[in-house]
């Protein structure tokens, strides 16, 4: 027998459900969890590639090898299709997609007793504003799709997926909307309930996620102890240079840390120690590029964010580049990082509105869904727009493939 999987393939989290019998039932393609976090890693010296907590716990046993997450960001953009060394051989990301993709499919077909060739994919409004560079993208995860076993795709908006999932939360004729900030786009739908289902009246999206959050947290607190900031002195002459900013971004993505570790980028720290007006911060970069610290940084950048998310005072763990090190960071420190973000997610809900013909006062039910739309930024930013809705919280993360799975009764 086959059926249509519904795939909610996630920046950050991934999750897989199917209908049987009318009701959605999420396939627990992890240790009996609903999702997984969308990471792979490849052992040094080949063997089976591993997904989810799996090659998360292969990350900080420091097994030698190639981990990497937010692989979805880079649909759309020619570092898909690049060539690497990657567990013993060559691959583009495209081709770690498609083996993600695949191994989600085998364990589903596991889970199931199902033969699944079809997919039902849930997709951001936009991957990129560019019409053309957006286009590429969907047609990127159409190949990856095909390259795992699927003989058919289909792709749905992720927020209309959830506002599927959704609409019973209110009456017949109430008007609610979707807030989905994820780890790579932030995507708002706004629906009006009907009967037993609901009619969408406007989506919009930004490419501006959790990944974006990190990096500017990073760049704020954790990356000023490796240098970012500082200044060098000159080899030749009197006077002071900046420290490059290049790899500093680079360290702070999640897709590009996996891609800094070169000869090249480690003599370059090297040298700007040597030149470092503050060379102990320097040389810590250089550490963490010299040992590929770079995930276990990111890691302790996000549990920071989540700690002072909640109102307390956190500190980020760096005793793994040098003992003791650490980074404060609090409520009014995250804010100020994120401040910048705020008129671009403003914007964009006020953009859905009026595509929507609907003012925020019309807005009975606003439903947060991703991991990202729990950030205090968005919460206060749905509080202040629409403070007469009422906010759910509860479905952020099984929301999309939840309505991804209901969507697959009209296939």
């Amino acid at each position: 027998m086959t059926g249509t999987l519904a795939i909610d393939f996630g920046t950050s989290n991934t999750a897989v459900a199917v209908l049987d019998g009318g009701t959605v039932r999420r396939v627990p393609i992890e240790s009996g969890a609903d999702t997984l976090p969308t990471s792979v890693f490849f052992p040094a010296r080949g063997g089976t590639m591993r997904i989810g907590e799996a090659a998360s716990h292969a990350l900080v046993a420091a097994e030698e090898g190639r981990y990497m997450r937010a692989l979805k960001s880079v649909l759309g953009t020619p570092l898909l299709h690049e060539s690497r060394l990657i567990g013993g051989r060559r691959r583009s990301l495209a081709d770690v997609i498609a083996a993600f993709l695949a191994e989600l499919r085998r364990r589903a077909e596991a889970a199931t007793g199902l033969s699944h060739r079809r997919a039902l994919s849930g997709r951001p409004v936009h991957f990129h504003p560019d019409p053309a560079r957006d286009a590429r993208a969907l047609s990127d995860l159409r190949a990856c799709y095909q390259a795992a076993g699927f003989d058919e795709v289909a792709f749905m908006p992720e927020p209309e997926a959830a506002a599927l999932a959704c609409h019973g939360m209110g009456a017949a004729g109430r008007i609610g909307l979707i807030v989905d900030v994820g780890g790579g786009t932030s995507d708002f739908s706004v629906y009006r309930t009907e009967g037993d289902g609901a009619r969408i009246l406007a989506s919009h999206g930004i490419r501006l996620g959790g990944t974006d959050f990190d990096a500017a947290i990073s760049l704020g607190h954790a990356m000023p102890l490796l240098g970012h900031g500082s200044q060098l002195r000159r080899e030749m002459g009197t006077g002071l240079l900046p420290v490059p900013n290049a790899v500093y971004a680079d360290l702070a993505s999640w897709a590009h840390i996996p891609f800094v570790y070169t000869p090249d980028t480690l003599r370059l720290a090297r040298q700007m120690a040597r030149l470092a007006v503050e060379p102990r911060r320097l040389i810590r970069l250089a550490t963490v590029l010299a040992d590929e610290l770079g995930h276990e940084l990111a890691f302790a950048v996000e549990r920071g964010k989540i700690v002072a998310n909640d109102g307390a005072g956190a500190r980020i763990g760096m005793g793994f580049v040098e003992p003791r090190l650490e980074a404060a960071i609090t409520e009014a420190s995250l804010a100020d990082a994120l401040r910048p973000f705020g008129r671009a997610l403003e914007d964009a809900l006020g953009e859905t509105l009026d595509r929507a013909g609907v003012g925020a006062g019309s807005i009975a039910d606003v439903v947060l869904v991703g991991g990202s739309s729990l950030m205090r930024l968005v919460t206060d930013l749905a509080s202040r727009t629409m403070p007469q809705a009422r906010l759910h919280r509860s479905e952020a993360f099984t929301a999309v493939v939840d309505g991804l799975a209901l969507a697959t009764q009209a296939e």
